[in-house]
């Protein structure tokens, strides 16, 4: 996590991988194929089957951040923001750097009108990954829209 959250690294695409790549590794093969069967339902657009798979995962692993992160963006997808933003708030009470939630949060703050806070969640994204690439243009939007200027 240091390496990614420093600016002057170049390979940041690989440090970005091995870190999702750790992330994905429940332990349980079980829950493994849990995941691995909600990501391919999110993949094929299928909201309600991923749902349904991140549910499963979150019932029988709650510790596993994975399956809320999984399952709020299903419910994004699905326009439940409520929801969408307590299953972050799981993700990020199991995970506190977990950049991919923070910029859901982000995305979900901003679909709903939170312009405030959804710039504040960017601003957490980039210090903790500031090689995002949509990152900067959200942040400088929302710098306008948050000053009242016309975007």
């Amino acid at each position: 996590m240091a390496e990614l959250a420093d600016p002057a690294t170049e390979n940041w695409q690989q440090v970005e991988r091995q870190i999702r790549t750790e992330w994905t590794r429940s332990g349980s093969a079980a829950m493994d194929l849990l995941y691995q069967r909600g990501e391919k339902a999110l993949e094929e657009e299928d909201y309600v089957a991923a749902l349904e798979h991140f549910t499963a995962l979150t019932d029988h692993a709650p510790e596993f951040a994975e399956g809320w992160n999984g399952r709020a963006t299903a419910l994004f997808h699905k326009e439940l923001y409520g929801p969408a933003i307590e299953d972050i708030s799981k993700v990020l009470a199991l995970n506190p750097r977990h950049f991919e939630a923070m910029t859901g949060l982000a995305v979900v703050l901003t679909s709903v009108g939170r312009f405030e806070d959804a710039l504040e969640a960017w601003r957490l994204v980039e210090a903790i990954h500031p090689h995002r690439p949509e990152m900067k243009d959200a942040i400088a939007a929302l710098e306008k829209q948050v000053a009242g200027e016309a975007l």
